[in-house]
C-alpha cells in the first residue's frame, strides 16, 4: 500500500461498521468457516488505516443498543456490510437498519455500502430494490465497467476501467434514488456502483464486496452448498468442492498463475491493494476531508 493511502495520525478517523445480518445469520457464516461480516470489515479498516478507531453496531438484533443522532454525529464515516436478508421482505431487522441509516443521513456523515449496504442506502433514500431476474451473481462479478461518471469519480481512483470483483447477491438495485449517479455496471446488474445523495450526507455504494478475502468467499460457497448446484453453477457437489479448494488456494497464494488463468480473474481481484481500493478511496476522499471540514482533522 502506498503511503499516500494511509492517513497520518492527525487525520485519524472514528468509523462505525453497521452489520447487516441477524445474529443467526452471523453464527451460520462462522459455522462454515467464515466470520461475521462486520468483524471482517472492521479488521480491514483497521489494517488499511491503523490510526482509525472502528466500532460495530448490530441494528438487525432485537433490543440492540444503537447510537442516536448525537452518537452518529460522533463518527467520521459509516460503512455498511453485506447481508443475507432481502430488503423487500421487510420486518423489524430490516426496518431498524433503515431507521438508523435515515438518522445518519441527517448528520452529514459519509457513508459507504457493500452489496446489502448499497441496497439499504438505495431504499432508505427512496429507490427500489428487487430480486434479480437473471438470478444470483456469485464468486466473481465479471467485466464490471465504469460509466462515464464513474471514470472520473474518486471512488475509482487507481482502479482499472474494467475489472472483476468478489461478489454474491441475489437482489439488485432496480431504481436509483433521485439525484443518484450510476458509476459502474455489468451485464448481470445495471447498478454495480453508485453515488447517492441522502439528506445532508453523501453515500458511495458498490454491489460487490471489495472487503472480502478469498477465504471468506470460500466460506460463503460452503454455506450456500448445495443450492448453487441446484441453481446450475456447478454440475455436482464435487465440482463445487473443487472450486472452494481453488479459492482457499488463492488465499494462500494469490499469484498462482494456473488458478488465475483457470478462473479468468484479473489483478483487481488478485491484488489486495486493487481489490480494496474503493474502501481506501472512500476514507481518503470522503471521510478525511469531511472530518477536516468539521474541525477534527
Amino acid at each position: 500500500m502506498s503511503s499516500s493511502a494511509t492517513p497520518s495520525r492527525s487525520q485519524s478517523a472514528r468509523l462505525l461498521v453497521m452489520e447487516g445480518n441477524t445474529a443467526e445469520a452471523r453464527a451460520r457464516q462462522v459455522q462454515f468457516g467464515g466470520e461475521a461480516a462486520s468483524e471482517g470489515y472492521a479488521r480491514l479498516l483497521r489494517e488499511l488505516f491503523p490510526d482509525a478507531v472502528v466500532d460495530i453496531c448490530y441494528p438487525a438484533d432485537p433490543g440492540a443498543n444503537l447510537p442516536d443522532r448525537g452518537g452518529l454525529e460522533g463518527y467520521d464515516g459509516i460503512a455498511i456490510t453485506g447481508s443475507s436478508l432481502n430488503i423487500y421482505h421487510g420486518g423489524p431487522p430490516i426496518q431498524q437498519q433503515i431507521d438508523l441509516l435515515r438518522a445518519a443521513f441527517d448528520t452529514g456523515t459519509p457513508i459507504f455500502g457493500s452489496c446489502w449496504g448499497l441496497q439499504l442506502i438505495t431504499v432508505a433514500a427512496g429507490g427500489v430494490v428487487r430480486r434479480n431476474p437473471r438470478g444470483r451473481e456469485v464468486g466473481f462479478g465479471r467485466r464490471i465497467r465504469l460509466t462515464q461518471a464513474g471514470a472520473g469519480h474518486r471512488l475509482f481512483d487507481e482502479k482499472p476501467p474494467v475489472f472483476e470483483a468478489m461478489t454474491v447477491h441475489l437482489d439488485e438495485v432496480d431504481t436509483l434514488p433521485e439525484g443518484a449517479r450510476l458509476l459502474a455496471t455489468n451485464e448481470h446488474s445495471q447498478v454495480q456502483a453508485a453515488e447517492i445523495p441522502c439528506g445532508n450526507a453523501m453515500a458511495w455504494g458498490v454491489q460487490y464486496h471489495p472487503e472480502y478475502p478469498f477465504r471468506e468467499m470460500a466460506a460463503i460457497f460452503r454455506r450456500l452448498s448445495p443450492s448453487l448446484v441446484a441453481e446450475g453453477f456447478f454440475l455436482d457437489e464435487e465440482e463445487e468442492q473443487s472450486f472452494i479448494g481453488d479459492l482457499e488456494a488463492l488465499e494462500r497464494d494469490p499469484a498462482n498463475h494456473a488458478l488465475v488463468w483457470r478462473h479468468g480473474v484479473d489483478g483487481a481481484v488478485i491484488s489486495k491493494d486493487l481489490r480494496t481500493m474503493e474502501i481506501r478511496n472512500w476514507v481518503r476522499h470522503q471521510v478525511i476531508p469531511t472530518r477536516a471540514a468539521r474541525g477534527r482533522g
